[in-house]
């Protein structure tokens, strides 16, 4: 595309479609809309170059719609802002349903604007034209299609900019994305004239409250009746509140906390238990710590085994999230509340009368000191690197400030099971649709809204996810963030090798249609971009290169491990535990 006529130069000629999109925006960033990512396109000329002539938003353009909407995505789960993420007509629509999907099932924020032809130009054979009309289909808190922009529909211009930011934040079922498809006539190059009038103090054209039940002392009380018990369990997933307030009421009721790396409650705390996955595999541990009550906080773990104990515990169970999402797929939950997190746990930590006995805090307390030495024991015996090994060094380099985006498959699982405490460390997953696309693009947005702050942000990926993503690094060098990518390459689809397809099938079949090795150089890859590629050779190097790479700037570590090797180096490991743990 030439080099267009900037919207603010007073001898473009002014136009109905300009001034609309800079109403837009200016609505926008009255409601604290911070950051764009724009993809280059015709149709969609008018808004790109309403957001540009902003300098109140940071507008990062990519080359790859996909791409471009997970990096809208990881800003929007880094910020718990919704970025604008803009595209033109057609397939590069379409290219953003990945991502609109990942922020629907996942609760994040996201303003997904597709440009679109005017209405004559639909069913005559006009280029690059598509019905984008529901595109998304039900994964949108909110669809508008206005219309061309017309000067009689001036009035609702900022109601429809307004609205869109606060059904993305603030729906009632939870933060998501949003739809605006946008119809625009040519000409797409203008000049903006006379906005209409916005609220004299500056503020966004529609607020809303929230749709949460306050959590008042006859309601915490109400609850404090339902998980009346010594033997109960406090389980912290992603959004369970702050994690003080979390281990607080741990402390108040004598309970452990299986803290998801996800929650920000693996504190260096005594309640708190990281290895809760490998404890949980041995069965006579498993039956001596079932609990009586179980408060669930904020989104599931991946951990299955976790989620079967619970499921068989025959507990009375209370799950509570702030955005009143369903999380309960083994339909045991007792009472499901819509509410505060941090406030239920505060409410409650001042309202127990008493802790639980010391005896259900030691055992808790001592499995997992017995599980984290065997871990540690098992790792520092493989002299060559290994997936869990890789996990838990990379948390370990890490300090408190850091971001930490985890790949789905392994990775994820790696980091629940084995990561350990990390204080301080921000985890954050596209676990909503559970997908290994978009992963690095994800790290890329949470990385640009770190930047300048000198926090690092460090990505955890296989390197089939990274192969899915590999457009994530188009220009990657010149966002000037400070990026780790962590690549475990295996050659193929490591968790696989876990699954009942690798015994029940030849070895030649599951190659082919699970395995997949793909044969791919990613140094190769890596340096297409720019990137210069670090490879450890033994365990113990593992540290060194991670402290290189999270001094600053954009590096690739590549972790080589085996796939049969990593089989039985968690069987190793869940062997160990299961040794170590105190009798029953």
């Amino acid at each position: 595309m030439s080099d267009p006529t900037d919207p603010s130069d007073p001898t473009a000629d002014v136009t109905v479609t300009a001034t609309f999109c800079a109403t837009l925006v200016d609505e926008w960033v009255r409601a604290g809309v911070t950051d764009a990512v724009v993809s280059p396109g015709s149709r969609s000329t008018p808004l790109a170059l309403a957001l540009v002539a902003r300098p109140e938003l940071a507008v990062h353009v990519h080359l790859d719609e996909r791409a471009a909407g997970f990096v809208a995505l990881g800003l929007g789960l880094a910020t718990g802002r919704p970025a604008v993420v803009l595209t033109t007509s057609g397939t590069a629509a379409v290219e953003l349903h990945p991502a609109v999907v990942e922020a629907h099932q996942a609760g994040v924020p996201m303003l997904a604007v597709t440009a679109n032809r005017p209405p004559e130009l639909f069913d005559v054979g006009a280029a690059q034209t598509v019905d984008q009309l529901h595109l998304y289909g039900r994964s949108v808190r909110w669809f508008a299609a206005p219309g061309p922009p017309s000067a009689e529909a001036s009035g609702s211009w900022r109601s429809l900019a307004a609205r869109a930011v606060l059904e993305a934040v603030g729906h009632p079922t939870g933060p998501g994305p949003v739809h605006l498809d946008l119809s625009f006539r040519e000409p797409l190059v203008g000049a903006a004239g006379p906005l209409p009038e916005g609220r004299a103090d500056g503020a966004p054209w529609h607020t809303a409250g929230g749709q949460r039940v306050a959590v008042d002392r006859a309601g915490a009380a109400r609850l404090a009746e339902l998980l009346d018990a010594d033997r109960g369990v406090i389980v912290a997933g992603a959004g369970a509140g702050e994690p003080g307030a979390v281990v607080a009421l741990a402390a108040a009721t004598g309970w452990p906390v299986l803290a998801d790396p996800r929650s920000g409650a693996r504190l260096d705390h005594a309640a708190v238990v990281a290895h809760a996955d490998a404890i949980l595999r041995h069965e006579p541990t498993a039956t001596d710590l079932r609990p009586d009550v179980v408060l669930r906080l904020g989104a599931p773990p991946a951990s299955k085994v976790l989620a079967g104990w619970l499921a068989a515990s025959g507990a009375r169970q209370v799950a509570v999230d702030a955005h009143g999402r369903w999380f309960d797929a083994d339909r045991t939950a007792h009472h499901v509340l819509h509410a505060d997190p941090t406030a239920v746990a505060t409410a409650l930590a001042r309202l127990v009368a008493r802790p639980a006995s010391d005896a259900w805090a030691g055992r808790w307390a001592a499995a997992e000191a017995a599980a984290s030495g065997a871990v540690d024991g098992v790792l520092a015996a493989h002299s060559e690197p290994t997936e869990p090994g890789a996990a838990r060094a990379l948390l370990a380099a890490l300090a408190p400030g850091a971001t930490l985006v985890v790949s789905s498959s392994m990775p994820v699982r790696d980091v629940e099971w084995f990561g350990g405490r990390h204080p301080g460390v921000r985890v954050l997953a596209n676990r909503g649709a559970n997908g290994i696309d978009g992963v690095v693009s994800t790290a890329v947005g949470a990385a640009l809204a770190s930047r300048g702050t000198g926090a690092p942000t460090a990505v955890l990926v296989g390197d089939v996810a990274f192969l899915h993503d590999a457009n994530a690094l188009l220009g990657l060098l010149e966002r000037h963030v400070d990026l780790t990518i962590v690549v475990v390459d295996n050659d193929g689809g490591g968790i696989f090798s876990f699954l009942p397809q690798a015994e029940a099938l030849p070895g030649e079949r599951f190659e082919q249609l699970f395995g997949t090795p793909h044969g791919v150089d990613l140094a190769l890859v890596a340096a297409a971009h720019g990137l210069v590629t670090i490879e450890p050779a033994a365990a113990a190097d593992l540290a060194t290169a991670l402290g290189a790479a999270l001094a600053g700037g954009v590096q690739l570590v590549r972790v080589r491990t085996d796939r049969a090797a990593n089989v039985a180096v968690h069987q190793e490991l869940h062997a160990a535990v299961a040794a170590a743990l105190p009798p029953a």
